[in-house]
């Protein structure tokens, strides 16, 4: 008999599947609401990677099982070893910067970095890089029951996980400062009215809504996708000039691709186009 107490196998807690063309990431642990362990972070890390090189999948969706989207690093977790002299701390100074620098932050960046289209399906309470985890996806649809949490003022942590770059982009710097310093819990509707959400739907239909909207993306010219949201990402970091030179060299670019030609020829030829993802 197998050891129920064993750890289950990583692909098991985040499940995996490809359909129509769109990748579905599911986390697996509603048995701890889906905090996220370094393990699981890496392996999203890697499968962000491999979706951008693949011609099987043209658009991604990031969701959980159960009641819980994410509510953020799994602090249990223990730290891997690391040899020191018998007198030097536990922690010196540069170790948490480190941490952050390859782990939340990255896995942050791999999602706003992601050369396909991001979705953040969420079923309920999205906290700490749980809840940072959707905002840097593209599109972001919630569950009615759904709640977003800035939790680190709760514990007296600072906020992390690119926080503090995507939060004042979305909704100002007064917001911002408002759910950072209190922590309070938003609902999804409240969220969506901040324009942290695109799209509030029951519970029932979450799966169903996002669903449409994957496949949709995934039937859509790949490359195009790619290099607006390269722009759109970049145009709140630089200036007008340099962001002017990106459009055209976006233009330049694009007009290459196949799906560009097809897009062309579809509009002369009075046809709906076949956008093939290159």
């Amino acid at each position: 008999m197998a050891d129920q107490d064993a750890p289950r196998a990583l692909e098991d807690q985040v499940l995996t599947r490809t359909e129509n063309g769109v990748l579905w990431i599911t986390l697996n642990r509603p048995e701890v609401a889906n905090s996220i362990t370094p393990d699981q972070r890496n392996y999203i890390i890697d499968l962000l990677a491999e979706a951008n090189s693949s011609f099987e999948v043209r658009a991604v969706v990031l969701t959980a099982t159960g009641k819980f989207f994410c509510t953020g690093a799994d602090l249990r977790t223990p730290r891997a070893a690391v040899v020191r002299p018998a007198d030097v701390p536990e922690r010196v100074l540069g170790d948490a910067r480190r941490m952050m620098l390859t782990g939340a932050i990255r896995l942050m960046t791999a999602i706003m970095d992601c050369e396909k289209p991001v979705i953040a399906a969420v079923p309920g309470t999205a906290a700490g890089i749980g809840a940072h985890m959707a905002f840097a996806s593209d599109l972001v649809i919630a569950a009615d029951t759904a709640k977003f949490i800035e939790v680190f003022v709760r514990r007296g942590l600072v906020c992390d996980g690119l926080g503090t770059y995507m939060l004042p982009r979305l909704i100002g710097l007064q917001k911002t400062k408002e759910l950072v310093f209190f922590g309070d819990d938003i609902s999804a509707q409240k969220a969506a009215e901040l324009g942290l959400v695109n799209k509030v739907v029951p519970a029932a239909e979450l799966e169903s809504a996002t669903k449409e909207w994957a496949e949709r993306l995934a039937s859509s010219p790949t490359k195009s996708i790619m290099m607006n949201k390269w722009l759109i990402n970049r145009s709140l970091d630089v200036d007008r000039a340099t962001i002017a030179h990106d459009e055209a060299w976006a233009v330049e670019l694009i007009t290459q691709t196949e799906d560009s030609k097809e897009g062309v020829a579809s509009f002369v030829e009075r046809r709906a186009p076949n956008f093939r993802g290159y």
